[in-house]
């Protein structure tokens, strides 16, 4: 029944829930935009409104790893690439441009330089680097993963 209802409420364009939550991660909420990017697109899905959907998706993936919130970049990144394949989206220079911009949102990591092993403010600082250059490359290969698949 819910099901049902969700077809024959009447979505907005795409462009205007791109807008709403951009200025949610704009105030800082990222888990909160996140979950809004989530419920809006399967929204989108539920009504096989596919490109629609990937709009909210790329849109959400890019922010979000502009960003720097990589977990949740990379969440939105590999649903974009199921959302291709469920709405049964051709590989195509359309779809690669797409995945591609998503892939250079992916924020590089900087290697601290100069850092003296002996400091414990400088091993902690490595320390921090290693684990969001871990996040970041689990994360990216995911999405990698997913998109080659």
């Amino acid at each position: 029944m819910l099901r049902e209802r969700a077809k024959r409420t009447t979505l907005p364009p795409a462009q205007q829930n791109i807008d709403k939550l951009e200025k949610v991660v704009k105030e800082g909420n990222y888990y909160g935009a996140q979950q809004m990017y989530k419920s809006t697109s399967a929204r989108y899905i539920a009504a096989e409104r596919y490109s629609e959907a990937l709009d909210v998706l790329q849109a959400g993936a890019c922010i979000q790893l502009a960003n720097a919130q990589v977990t949740c970049g990379a969440e939105l990144a590999v649903l974009f690439v199921e959302t291709l394949v469920k709405g049964k989206y051709p590989y195509d220079d359309d779809t690669l441009d797409c995945v591609r911009r998503i892939y250079k949102k992916f924020p590089r990591i900087s290697v601290p330089q100069h850092l003296d092993l002996t400091d414990d403010d400088d091993v902690q600082q490595l320390s921090e680097f290693l684990g969001a250059a871990k996040t970041r490359v689990e994360c990216c290969s995911s999405f990698l993963k997913a998109a080659i698949k």
